[in-house]
Order: structure tokens, then sequence, then C-alpha cells
């Protein structure tokens, strides 16, 4: 069995992090029992997590990491609203139903689109080598019980507060771009599973579609809906709670600067850097958002 200290200490990090965020997003929330519903959350997100990574690293498995996150979505969404409900003497407001809802259509979706095409692959190549490493793949599985508590953690925020619908712009607004997100990402997934699925596309780079105008528009579309998500909770929001905004931040920085576009710019530069094609798709597409070279 391999450790690293390094690894511990970033599991130390990833956790102390968390507690920050639950403190601060705690302000004005109901507590059950004297425990804040927003740490009770946050904790249930590390347990599963930590409880699914025994049998998959004697396993030496990745297969149900991404499924792993969408049973910590539902559980976390479940004991924040059934938490609420007992506390609050009362129902759950439209504007949190709304926000249940939509956050389980999107990680249920992706869990199952993600599991579905782990299996079809064999394998995630992330992990080929960090799976036979017990504190790096630990690490792993610790971030994502912190991505799955900062992706929400403005909406748990919300949900818990039990804020009534206003019938506001904010809510509108962010709905509207939750749901432009939340196509986008659905149709770039769907668009490069079929190009993948033709066997003339082996090996070959995905330039059609949302593809043509974008080299990661499923990365675009995901920050897109948290990014409406958070203009949905935003007016619900109280003193410290401000703080949990940082959602759609995390999100950003998560899958452009440590697990989603850089890994697959890397990937892409060693396969295609130096073909004609590939110089050039990427020369004129914009790495992230569509029509913005820059970015």
């Amino acid at each position: 069995m391999n450790h690293s200290m390094r690894d511990y200490v970033s599991i130390f990090v990833i956790i102390f992090t968390a507690v920050l965020i639950a403190t601060a997003g705690s302000q004005y929330g109901f507590t059950f029992n004297g425990y804040p519903i927003l740490f009770i959350c946050m904790v249930t997100s590390f347990i599963i997590h930590w409880l699914l990574f025994i049998p998959s690293y004697i396993a030496k498995t990745e297969k149900f990491f991404d499924i792993s996150g969408t049973v910590a979505y539902v559980v976390v969404l479940g004991v924040s609203a059934y938490f609420t409900n007992q506390v609050s003497g009362g129902d759950l407001g439209l504007r949190s139903i709304i926000t249940i809802i939509l956050i389980l259509v999107w990680a249920l979706r992706l869990g199952i689109f993600l599991f579905v095409r782990v299996l079809k692959a064999g394998e995630d190549r992330r992990f080929r080598d960090v799976k036979k490493n017990f504190s790096k793949f630990l690490v792993w599985w610790t971030l994502s019980a912190l991505w799955v508590f900062l992706t929400t953690v403005n909406a748990l925020t919300m949900i818990i507060n039990n804020a009534n619908y206003h019938n506001d712009i904010y809510c509108y607004f962010g709905m509207l771009l939750w749901i432009i997100g939340f196509l986008i990402e659905l149709t770039a997934d769907e668009q490069k599973r079929k190009f993948k699925s033709k066997p003339e596309n082996k090996d070959r780079f995905i330039n059609i579609g949302l593809w043509s105008i974008s080299r990661h528009p499923n990365y675009f579309g995901e920050i897109l809906l948290w990014v409406g998500m958070a203009v949905i909770t935003l007016p619900t929001l109280k003193g410290w709670q401000y703080v949990t905004l940082i959602s759609p931040i995390f999100i950003y920085f998560l899958l452009t600067r440590m697990s989603g576009v850089n890994l697959l710019e890397d990937y892409a530069e060693k396969k295609w850097g130096g073909s004609d094609d590939y110089e050039n798709y990427k020369s004129k597409t914009p790495t992230l958002v569509p029509f913005f070279k820059s970015w």
C-alpha cells in the first residue's frame, strides 16, 4: 500500500476548505439538534465518497468514481430537503423545489452518461496509475466529495434558508442560463458520443457541431448552468452566505485548471499536435467560450 504525506496534506486542505465554506454558509441557516444542516450535508458527501472508495481501491477500479458523485448529489439534496422540512415546520418553497429538480436532472443525466462511457471504454485514463496508489486515489475521491459539496453549496444554502418564491427576475434569468448551459452540455456530449461511435472516426478529433466553435463546449455548458444556479440563489442569501457563491468560480477553476481542459489539451497535443488539421483547428477554435478566441 503506497502512501504520500503530501497526499494527506492535500486531503486535509480539501476538508479544511469545505469546513470554512460550510461555516460561512451556515450563518442564519437552520440547525438540526444543534448541528447546522449545511454541515450535515458536507459531512454526508465525504462519508459517501470514502465508503465507496474502499471497495474501489480494493478492486483497483475507477469505474464507480463518477456514479459515486451522482449518488452523493442525490443523497445530499435529500438530506438538505428532509432536515429543512423537519425544522422549518412547513413545506419547501417553490424556489427550493425547482432548484432540487434542476440539480437532480443534471446529476442523473451526467452521472449515467459518464458511467456508461467508462464501462464501454474499459477505463478512465486519468486513473491508470493513480488507482494503484492508496493515498493518491483517496485524494481523487476526497476531491470529488468537495466537488459535490462546493458545486451545490449555494443551492443547498438557499434550500436550507427555505426562501419563498418571489416571482423575481433572478429566478427567471438564472433558470434561462441553466437551461441553455444544460442543453449545450447535453448536445456536446451526444455529438461526441455519436462521432466516436463511428469506426471511421477512430483516433480522430471531433471538430463538428458545437465542437467547431469551442474545443470544450461540454465544459462551457456546465460552467454556464452553475452560473445560472448562482443567479437563482443570489437574492436569498444573507451575510456570510454570499461566500457560497464560490460555487461557479470553483467549477471554472477545477474544469479549466485541474481535471478538465488542461488535461485534455495536453492529451490532444501529444496525440495530434503537429498535424496540419489539428493545428488549424486549434488556431481557429476558442478553447472554452464559443466565438471568444482568448477564452
